[in-house]
């Protein structure tokens, strides 16, 4: 016999609309990529970081790589960025991580 323990509530209390589930849908092929995935988890984990100082090195990529990279993720809306001089600087937008991590947890249960 096997015991349910219930843990959590799901945090999506209706199906997704249309433009939800569509909007979900761009950003989960957008993570799709590993490399897209590595950059965001090394955005997150700093809070902070420059595109031209951090990455590189960290993924073994060449620069325009990265660039391209960042800026698929920028036009699906998930980073933000801020050019400070010569330098851009990402951050992680939560809302949208906050939205993924949720349908993630809902599907789960």
């Amino acid at each position: 016999m096997q015991t349910t323990i219930e843990c959590c509530q799901p945090l999506l209390d209706r199906p997704l609309s249309p433009p939800d589930a569509d909007r979900l849908a761009t950003w989960f092929r957008v993570l799709g990529d590993p490399t897209r995935l590595r950059l965001l988890s090394l955005i997150a984990g700093k809070g902070e970081a420059c595109a031209a100082c951090d990455f590189v090195d960290a993924l073994g990529v060449s620069q325009p790589t990265v660039s391209h990279h960042l800026r698929t993720l920028h036009e699906a809306g998930l980073v933000e960025r801020d050019k400070r001089g010569r330098w851009v600087y990402y951050r992680v937008r939560a809302d949208r991580l906050n939205a993924l991590s949720q349908t993630l947890v809902s599907a789960s249960q």
